[in-house]
């Protein structure tokens, strides 16, 4: 199946496998020898699928231009599936119309599936999120300290993972997203990071001994899916398949702080945060490779 992603930032070029910016949306194209595709100029080639991430922004797409070049198009989600609920009257009417025009939704997780059928999507089907490491190694030695994974607003639950990082006594540092609070640098017991480029991510994160992520915005999940490359420990909430996954012994409920400490507190041990490293590690390369994703895609797309 010929398939190309179609974007606000496409120009109708493939990525290179050592791509600086190879987050989940461009992974999925490596891995599919797929372009990304710009929503307003069409490619000089016709697909069998087309692909389409919406912009959080600007939803207003129309998948008839799409479907000049594409036999089928799918909408992929972006960002929480509730995100669209934020718009204008006319815009929120206008997304739920792409979606009911679109031959199929891809989802990010297994708990998104029932959001999107419920809607009166008529086929819906869950994408795995993807990181192709390309020449990046997962960390061989013990890390050290804490990395939460977002800023202090409840898109990330930043607060809730700073208190329950607390708990473990080690050095805090945050990544700075494009939601950091203007006075998070105040905050005296955290290391924020400057804006780094997904490789260098990747790279730094190997530095790190535990990640807590209390996100209860759900989406593509790449933090959770990030530590278990490495085997890094990390805590989070049901709903999440790549937390949920890659971290079985250390995900609770949504809100439930208490299980979140509890499972800080466990780390502490020896032997329960090796279960947890080597668990992440064996799962990451269970579900998240690049060969396990594409077996996945195959299975997912069997009947097309």
């Amino acid at each position: 199946m010929k398939v190309a992603f179609f974007s606000e930032t496409g120009n109708n070029q493939k990525y290179p496998r050592n791509f600086d910016n190879a987050r989940t949306e461009v992974a999925w194209c490596l891995a599919l020898d797929a372009p990304m595709c710009s929503l307003h100029a069409y490619p000089k080639e016709q697909f069998d699928l087309g692909i389409v991430i919406i912009p959080k922004n600007n939803p207003m797409v129309s998948l008839a231009y799409i479907r000049g070049c594409c036999d089928k198009v799918a909408v992929m989600q972006e960002g929480p599936h509730w995100y669209f609920q934020d718009y204008t009257i006319d815009r929120q009417f206008h997304y739920y119309n792409i979606l009911m025009e679109a031959d199929r939704v891809y989802c990010h997780n297994t708990s998104d599936v029932r959001y999107y059928e419920g809607l009166g999507c008529k086929d819906v089907r869950v994408l795995r999120s993807l990181m192709i490491p390309e020449g990046l190694d997962s960390k061989s030695k013990e890390g050290k300290g804490t990395i939460i994974g977002g800023n202090f607003v409840s898109w990330y639950g930043g607060f809730d993972s700073y208190i329950v990082a607390s708990k473990l006594g080690y050095e805090i540092t945050a990544p700075s997203m494009g939601r950091k609070q203007e006075l998070e640098d105040e905050i005296e017991d955290i290391n924020y990071l400057p804006y780094l480029t997904w490789r260098d991510w990747i790279s730094n994160l190997a530095n790190y001994h535990v990640g807590i992520h209390l996100m209860r915005t759900h989406a593509a999940g790449t933090f959770a899916m990030n530590c278990g490359f490495h085997g890094i420990p990390c805590i989070g909430y049901y709903g999440l398949d790549t937390q949920e996954n890659c971290h079985p012994l250390t995900t609770g409920d949504i809100g439930d702080l208490e299980q979140a400490v509890w499972s800080a507190e466990k780390l502490k041990d020896d032997n329960f945060y090796e279960l947890c490293s080597v668990t992440a590690k064996r799962r990451f390369k269970q579900y998240y490779t690049e060969e396990r994703w594409l077996k996945n895609w195959s299975r997912i797309n069997e009947t097309d």
